[in-house]
């Protein structure tokens, strides 16, 4: 491919990024950002307005681009592909009732894992077409199709051909078979209460389209997905993300069913399989334990940190927002162990402690879910750049912890992809390995067997 650069695009949920990358090393050249409007329904088009921005004067340069979406997000279009409403975003919670009714009409959490590969929630998309039905049935009657946000991106770039997704973000949209890999459009027609037009499912590798510059247009992906293929996850591999919310997810060979709904069962970018689990709490359990102790992030590390290993008896339950893994929505937070030695330290250290007790709690759920042991974590999201939680991940997961340097893995996922589908290759480019430190440190199975005894001690408290 020589000198040939491709393009990655993250649309997340907060902005849009933009990666120029060389083709065949994966070197990035330069990168930009352009904001998105705030909220849990945006018009489309504010999407297509910051692509174009972020995208300027590097799309130009490229052979091939794709688009990495947030998941989810249900975009209604009419048949004259217009929006017949503002797109419903994954964090809108309106349609949980919606998803109860559709996990009861397939037969209960277990019978809708093995249909769906995940048991229904308010951020899956057919929540969003039900609700759609129950609550504006005249915008549910103008529906012609259905897109998720990245493939709403991948169309208007290709002139508004054909519409296409990918499997990895079909397969979060509840109408998606991720045992049989395929679009199941009957679900999506009993979620809408009508019959609705849906993108083709293209190949990880495919070219689906040209740009009016000429550069080629690969199917693209869901942001968890293209993540992965960033980071390049290998067998035995879990990536821990501390960000808003934590999430734990591997690249697996066999589709995951979980009725219990810790698990989520998803199609990754490549063709294997992607479980995810997630928690609704995350980098902002730090902010809480700073707040409390009325410092900034560099004196609570260096507080955390100067507390002995397993020297307090506090222990923190982390459900500061609810919780989700376990699955306890009404849940509050709980420090427990308090007592009147208890030093700033200890208290800091316990905060820490408990997050990464959380997501070990998901790499749990995973290993359950999948019988995949793990072998590596790798430690990413804004909670990883605290030094504190680097140093005492290893002490909790007992195993060593790589926290790989900084970048825009979403988007770095979609250069890849985009690299993939120019060369025509079997599989995606090698490119350099991601630059990353290692922590290493004794493993202290006491912190989490205290939290999960705590743990256990207050279910149903809530």
């Amino acid at each position: 491919m020589g000198s040939q650069y491709v393009l990655g695009i993250d649309s997340s949920t907060q902005s849009c990024k933009a990666v120029l990358v060389h083709a065949e090393t994966g070197e990035v050249i330069e990168q930009r950002r352009q904001p998105h409007p705030e909220g849990t329904r945006i018009e489309p088009a504010r999407w297509l307005e910051a692509m174009e921005a972020s995208t300027a004067g590097l799309l130009e340069r490229s052979a091939a681009v794709s688009v990495a979406g947030q998941q989810h997000g249900m975009v209604a279009l009419d048949a004259a592909g217009e929006s017949v409403r503002p797109a419903m975003l994954w964090n809108d919670t309106a349609s949980a009732p919606q998803a109860r009714d559709l996990v009861a009409e397939l037969g209960g959490p277990q019978g809708c894992a093995d249909a769906v590969g995940s048991v229904m929630v308010a951020s899956l998309t057919a929540s969003k077409l039900r609700w759609m039905r129950d609550v504006e049935p005249e915008n549910a009657q103008r529906t012609d199709s259905v897109l998720l946000p990245h493939d709403y991106l991948t169309w208007q770039l290709g002139g508004r051909t054909e519409m296409t997704t990918d499997h990895g973000d079909a397969s979060g949209t509840g109408y998606y078979s991720t045992a049989a890999r395929k679009f199941l459009p009957d679900l999506a027609a009993a979620a809408l209460g009508r019959g609705v037009n849906l993108p083709r499912l293209a190949a990880p590798n495919e070219i689906v389209g040209a740009t009016r510059g000429g550069a080629r247009i690969a199917a693209g992906t869901g942001d968890n997905m293209a993540a992965a293929l960033g980071l390049d996850l290998g067998p035995g591999d879990v990536c821990v993300s501390i960000g808003t919310s934590g999430v734990a997810s591997a690249v697996v060979d066999e589709s995951v069913h979980d009725g219990s709904g810790l698990v989520t069962g998803f199609v990754d970018a490549t063709g294997r399989y992607m479980p995810l689990a997630c928690t609704l709490n995350g980098a902002p359990v730090l902010d809480f334990g700073a707040r409390m102790l009325g410092v900034d992030h560099a004196e609570f590390t260096r507080l955390a940190l100067g507390a002995e290993a397993g020297a307090s008896s506090a222990v923190l339950l982390p459900y500061l927002g609810g919780e989700r893994t376990p699955n306890r929505p009404n849940a509050s937070g709980l420090m427990h162990g308090l007592r009147a030695t208890t030093s700033r330290e200890e208290f800091a250290r316990a905060i820490v402690e408990g997050l990464l007790c959380s997501m070990k709690d998901a790499v749990a759920a995973l290993e359950n879910a999948t019988g995949v042991a793990t072998g590596r974590i790798l430690l990413i999201g804004g909670g990883a750049q605290s030094e504190a939680v680097r140093r005492i991940a290893p002490e909790v997961f007992g195993l060593a912890v790589d926290v790989p340097a900084t970048a825009e893995y979403v988007a770095l996922g979609a250069a890849r992809q985009a690299a993939w589908a120019l060369g025509g290759a079997a599989a995606p480019p090698a490119w350099k390995s991601v630059d990353s430190n290692r922590y290493e440190a004794a493993h202290r199975p006491e912190i989490y067997e205290r939290y999960a005894e705590v743990r256990d001690a207050t279910e149903g408290w809530e």
